[in-house]
């Protein structure tokens, strides 16, 4: 019997746990962004280790494990249907977990992401004490 020993690619890391986790590709955070480019004002932000996913400066989205997560929102999940729910890390509020499939059909992952960034409010900004 032959046993197949797994190999770590070059991009995966370490947690701390001592298990290997493969890190977000640009690649990925890219392709994401052009399927956005129809909601106009989306950027991604390199944080923890992944990414944030913001549009008119609310962050909506992260891209963790080249998976896209959403911030659950009534409406985004009313428009999103039957989708899969789950936390991008361990510790996290589960969020709507989007398919590749889902990522590849641009006007719903717009449509989706404008639906969410409307019903998120805006980050409030803490006043320095001088």
């Amino acid at each position: 019997m032959k046993v197949a020993f797994w190999r770590r690619p070059p991009e995966a890391t370490w947690r701390a746990d001592r298990k290997y986790v493969m890190a977000t590709t640009q690649g990925t955070v890219d392709f994401i962004l052009d399927q956005l480019a129809s909601v106009g004002d989306v950027s991604a932000r390199k944080m923890f280790g992944e990414y944030g996913v913001y549009s008119t400066g609310r962050m909506v989205a992260m891209i963790c494990d080249d998976q896209l997560y959403v911030k659950p929102t009534v409406g985004g999940r009313a428009f999103a249907g039957q989708i899969a729910e789950a936390p991008p890390y361990p510790g996290a509020k589960p969020c709507l977990l989007v398919s590749a499939e889902q990522i590849e059909d641009a006007k719903w992952l717009s449509s989706l992401i404008a639906i969410s960034a409307a019903e998120l409010p805006l980050p409030v900004r803490k006043k320095k004490n001088t």
